[in-house]
């Protein structure tokens, strides 16, 4: 049977599978998972089977396809209860999300589960009770969005909406084997989501594959762009080995090690960073006064119902009453202080790579030690939104206990795409199965590189390309890596003569007199091309190149007077394979 959206779509579009026989069999499922704490509420399954048989466009982005919503998430018909029954109200209207949703042809199953209020990473703090681990009853689900992320797991459901304030969209995925994406902030609205911390609030996406959740993404949100092929010479940072935190889970520690194997196989440059400032901004979440927004959404409610919410819940809230203007005005400086200490490490970098939870624990555990062991699995998430990052947590090893780990890949607001190329690669190099359905990965399927409406393709061909000395210029214009591609065999290459740092140029030449040489393709915004090309020195100029398979593109070209006893390399094939050469010829 179909598990993955892309799956259940082929299915759908097929005819070897209704939209109303995929609703129904999801339904069968949570009947027989037989775990009432998944869910809070379910729609009557004729009802949701009615709105499968409606749609006749096969076309869209999501035909078919079911989905569970976090209950702090409007769904006009079913109660929104944020898992606390006297809060509970019957909203008017869908959220946002849930709008989009439908309108791409989604069919809505039901309301899950959560941490009270979305306050929490464990997964225990519900009177709906506690989500049953599919890996383990006994480990935590994870949270806030447990039901979610369970729900996913266990092939419930292909898809789930989640939120995320402190990390309640990745921490439960790194528990369940699943992917959590939780994009940049904005992208998509927050209206009709019960506001936790308003300022940091985001609607995240569970499903079993990156290439599920982001096509999802682009379904309900504006202009996220493509994924494309990984970038060469990627570089990829980690905290600093004496740095890194597990709390002596030896699991977490041997998962995040296996992880770094995996990425470097893939071509990646591992870079060591000193991790305090992103630690000191995860540590003002909660002892800070952002926890102030907490008790701003939902204060009122607590002091006139404190015995309707879960006491631990509400003693975090309280804390939010207690904050000084001033004591948040120095938050904020200090903030700003951190989130440009943050910049700074990304200009030299291209994605930041972290344990999803640096440790696992048990619900007996976490009942036992609830603020401590919720602030432990809180170390590589916290920080995330102050910092104004996008995330996305993907599978990374299962102990050999059983415990399932992830790694979450971070990157700054807006390079969702590039995210989804790290971690769609990342996670097919694992070889775990989808979730705890015991099946394998299916195979990547190719994806084209793409522009958004208001970019520009950018071949670069030497000091640009990825792991070169000025590559940071693309990157500080916020340029997005497409592929690897080749011209047409209509250039020759030079080594030019006197330059600083060394430099190429391509020069067209006759058709089929030349060579292919290889380029790397980036995507700038209008705006950023024209600075770009506003900075380029003589005798290199932007103009338009063909590539192998016709492609008409801009990039770096040479004048031809420069390359007039300059060293022709073209039969290399590229600057990278000059480079390479002459660090070997140095090195004997």
């Amino acid at each position: 049977m179909s598990e993955t959206i892309a799956a259940i779509l082929e299915a759908h579009r097929a005819g070897t599978q209704s939209p109303a026989e995929t609703v129904a069999r999801t339904f069968a499922r949570i009947a027989a998972h037989a775990d009432p704490a998944v869910f809070i509420s379910l729609r009557p399954e004729a009802e949701a089977i009615a709105d499968a048989r409606a749609l006749t466009d096969k076309t869209l982005p999501l035909y078919g396809v079911p989905v569970a919503i976090k209950d702090n998430i409007d769904v006009a018909g079913l109660a929104t209860t944020a898992a606390c029954p006297a809060f509970a109200y019957q909203p008017a209207a869908d959220a946002a999300a849930v709008a989009r949703l439908k309108r791409a042809g989604a069919v809505i199953i039901g309301k899950t589960n959560l941490d009270q209020f979305a306050t929490g990473l464990v997964g225990v703090r519900s009177p709906y009770g506690v989500p049953r681990n599919p890996f383990d009853p006994h480990l935590s689900p994870g949270g806030s969005s447990s039901g979610s992320a369970v729900a996913v797991a266990a092939g419930l459901v292909p898809l789930a909406l989640g939120t995320d304030t402190a990390g309640s969209g990745r921490v439960p995925a790194g528990l369940n084997n699943i992917v959590g994406l939780k994009p940049t902030l904005g992208l998509i609205s927050n209206a009709g989501v019960v506001p936790a911390c308003r300022s940091l609030d985001c609607v995240t996406l569970f499903a079993l594959t990156t290439d599920d959740a982001f096509a999802a993404l682009a379904a309900i949100a504006e202009a996220v762009g493509s994924p494309g092929a990984l970038p060469g010479a990627l570089r990829i940072a980690v905290p600093a080995k004496p740095g890194r935190i597990f709390f002596g889970d030896r699991r977490a520690e041997s998962a995040f090690e296996a992880s770094l194997k995996i990425i470097s196989a893939l071509g990646a440059n591992i870079v060591e960073i000193d991790f305090a400032p992103f630690l000191e901004a995860a540590k003002l979440l909660y002892d800070g006064p952002w926890v102030a927004e907490r008790w701003a959404a939902v204060g009122s409610f607590i002091a006139s119902h404190p015995d309707a919410v879960h006491p631990v819940t509400r003693a975090i809230i309280e804390t939010g009453a207690k904050p000084s203007a001033a004591d948040a005005f120095r938050a904020f400086y200090r903030m700003e202080e951190l989130r440009a200490a943050a910049r700074t490490c990304f200009a030299d970098i291209d994605v930041l790579m972290v344990p999803t939870v640096p440790a696992a624990y048990t619900v007996a555990e976490v009942e036992a030690d609830p603020v401590q062991l919720n602030s432990n699995l809180g170390t590589y998430t916290n920080f995330v939104n102050l910092l104004d990052l996008a995330g996305l947590a993907v599978p990374a090893a299962i102990a050999d206990d059983g415990t399932p780990f992830g790694v979450t890949f971070l990157a700054p607001a807006g390079q969702d795409a590039l995210l989804a190329s790290v971690g769609r690669t990342f996670h097919a190099g694992t070889g775990l199965p989808l979730g705890a359905l015991r099946k394998p990965l299916p195979p990547l399927a190719p994806l084209p590189p793409a522009l958004m409406p208001d970019e520009v393709a950018v071949a670069v061909v030497g000091a640009h390309l990825s792991g070169m000395p000025l590559n940071g210029e693309l990157r500080a214009l916020n340029a997005r890596f497409l592929e690897t591609a080749k011209t047409a065999p209509d250039y020759r290459l030079f080594a030019l003569p006197d330059s600083s740092p060394p430099k190429p140029g391509l020069l067209g030449v006759a058709r089929g007199t030349g060579r292919a040489i290889e380029v790397e393709l980036w995507a700038l915004r209008y705006a950023a091309f024209g600075r770009f090309v506003g900075d380029i020195p003589a005798p290199l100029a932007i103009g338009t190149l063909t590539l192998a398979d016709g492609r008409k593109v801009k990039g770096f070209l040479v004048e031809a007077d420069a390359t007039k006893g300059a060293r022709d390399i073209s039969q290399l094939g590229g600057w990278r394979a000059f480079v390479k050469k002459e660090m070997d010829g140095t090195r004997r």
